[in-house]
């Protein structure tokens, strides 16, 4: 599922404040390249004993992701369960309960990039 209204989008920020803003609130830079980054926030759904992933999507626009004053932009934001072995399904329906920490960790992280 992609989150549209966050806020986020096109926000940019340094790579050093990036990590660290998203360090608070429990994201993790995963998957990178020089170019590209996605930060992941493991949402635990204990009634359903599901697991799914919040995913940050930026991309550098200035410098490279190996230097931390490279500037990274938000591009898009998913929110998906997490299938085995370690895949992503965005198609099924999340929890009220997991979409709610999400938008709450979202806003979070926008006051802090602010």
């Amino acid at each position: 599922m992609i989150i549209d209204n966050s806020g986020l989008n096109g926000v940019t920020s340094d790579l050093a404040h990036l990590d660290e803003s998203g360090e608070k609130l429990g994201f993790v830079r995963w998957q990178w390249d020089y170019y590209r980054a996605t930060y992941d926030l493991k949402l635990e759904d204990n009634a359903n004993k599901q697991v799914y992933f919040l995913r940050v999507n930026t991309r550098a626009v200035e410098g490279k992701l190996e230097q931390p004053y490279a500037i990274l932009q938000i591009e898009a934001i998913y929110i998906g369960r997490a299938t085995f072995p370690h895949g992503l399904e965005y198609e099924s329906p999340v929890p009220q309960q997991i979409l709610n920490i999400a938008t709450q960790r979202l806003q979070d992280l926008k006051k802090l990039l602010a």
